[in-house]
């Protein structure tokens, strides 16, 4: 009975916190740094339940995480394009990796109880790799360029890369305190569930490299088509990932004015895509199977490494001009990556507005 009042109580200081506007500029980067960590002491946590941001098990859970929310993007943005759309397909993967990501940051405490790893595998294994900053940053420079060869003038171009830009930031935001709102409901059945046991978590974690391991069987042995489409991409889905959260728990900690891993990650994976995107579009065409490898990098590792859920959640957890800077800047090194590498070959003549290596 007292743990049970006791979690009870930092349950509510914990959801107090969140809606405080008054909330000191450390406190704000503190919570903002502890997105991406495994549940801890501060959220009530028993010292039994906690694990390190780089325990095995909070490692080896993201590999799963991450192939099932590339499968997620790569299968909503294929169900959503369509002629005659109304939405932009990306629109759809970047609500619904913001909506669970509000979710699981509702239940952050309850799933710290339940079993940490699961919390990082949810918001930075699967959100992250679900949503996405780098194509992102592609569609609005596409849309400043006119990529598509639409009938329409400078100004249209002008606009069309403004909403791309605002209303993907609007809505991953409006989906991220959609979903933290509606887990309240979701609360009192994740915290009736068990703690799993030693041999449960160690089956966990053996399940967990092996579904990492059968991406690469999957790249090998399915037909050379499947590659482009999506083994590719699975087999680079985790590294892009764990490269994601290393920069976050690396940096995070050592640049207090913003989260510096985030930043990196995104900016770095949109230079990485502007880059592959170039190999991919040069005169000289390289081959069926480096074109497949450099689709794998695009949706797998670049998709990975960057996110908009993590993002959105980081804006969230800081109030005004703090959270207005960190989005400007990321959105506009997003986009000065996208001029200098992508934009740059494209004007001297290096490489094309299309695409000119073929998949078979």
């Amino acid at each position: 009975m007292p743990d049970k009042i006791f979690m009870a109580n930092m349950k509510r200081e914990n959801d107090i916190a969140a809606e405080d506007p008054t909330l000191s500029e450390e406190e704000e980067t503190r919570r903002a740094e502890g997105i991406d960590q495994p549940p801890n002491a501060d959220e009530g946590i028993k010292p039994s339940k906690i694990y390190r941001p780089l325990a095995f098990p909070v490692l080896a859970l993201l590999a799963p995480a991450s192939i099932f929310g590339v499968l997620a993007r790569l299968g909503l943005e294929a169900l959503m394009t369509y002629d005659g759309r109304s939405v932009f397909p990306l629109a759809y993967v970047q609500a619904m990796g913001c909506l669970i990501m509000g979710m699981a940051l509702r239940l952050k405490e309850p799933l710290g109880q339940l079993y940490g790893p699961l919390y990082t595998a949810i918001t930075t294994g699967f959100c992250g790799s679900l949503t996405t900053f780098s194509s992102w940053q592609l569609d609005v420079f596409n849309a400043w360029i006119n990529a598509g060869q639409f009938n329409r003038g400078g100004f249209h171009d002008f606009l069309d890369g403004v909403g791309l830009s605002t209303i993907t930031l609007s809505l991953s935001l409006a989906s991220l305190a959609f979903g933290y709102n509606i887990a309240s409901f979701m609360d009192p059945m994740v915290s009736s569930i068990r703690f799993p046991s030693r041999t449960t978590r160690y089956v966990l974690s053996c399940l967990a490299v092996l579904t990492y391991a059968a991406t690469l069987i999957t790249y090998f042995l399915l037909p050379a088509r499947f590659r482009s489409k999506a083994t590719a991409a699975l087999l680079f889905s985790f590294p892009g990932t764990l490269t994601r959260y290393l920069l976050s728990i690396s940096l995070n900690q050592r640049f207090k004015a913003l989260p510096a891993g985030t930043l990196a990650a995104n900016t770095l994976g949109t230079a990485l895509l502007a880059a592959f995107h170039v190999l991919q579009r040069i005169n000289h065409p390289v081959s069926p199977n480096a074109c497949s490898l450099l689709q794998g990098l695009l949706d797998g590792y670049c998709g990975c490494l960057t996110t908009v859920s993590t993002f959105a959640a980081e804006i969230r957890a800081f109030k005004g001009r703090k959270a207005a800077r960190y989005a400007v800047l990321s959105w506009v090194l997003g986009q000065i990556m996208m001029v200098l590498v992508f934009g740059s070959s494209m004007w001297t003549g290096s490489a094309s507005k299309q695409q000119t290596c073929s998949f078979e």
